[in-house]
């Protein structure tokens, strides 16, 4: 139970650390949105031509590191979810057996 509770608290303060360079990402450019939950992509719309590394290339490159940051975030989320599920039948194995 223990290292479980600490390892939350290890990947809670890497999670709020990723947070903050995903807000830092944002702020950096406009175009990104302030969403901290979601990937951006270029989507193609009829009549206009996509955004590639060509037309744009710190705005995309920008992105690219902004949507790497982001995978990383859901892959601590969700080692923190199975970790937590974890820890949860530790304590109910402790407190009902």
């Amino acid at each position: 139970m223990l290292y479980g509770t600490i390892c939350m608290i290890i990947l809670y303060v890497i999670l709020s650390y990723v947070l903050a360079w995903i807000r830092y990402f944002n702020s950096l450019d406009s175009r990104l949105g302030q969403s901290t939950w979601r990937w951006s992509y270029d989507y193609q719309v009829v009549g206009e031509r996509d955004i590639s590394d060509l037309d744009d290339k710190n705005f995309v490159r920008l992105r690219r590191k902004r949507n790497k940051i982001i995978t990383l975030m859901y892959s601590i989320v969700l080692i923190m979810f199975l970790l937590s599920m974890s820890l949860l039948s530790e304590f109910m194995i402790f407190f009902l057996a």
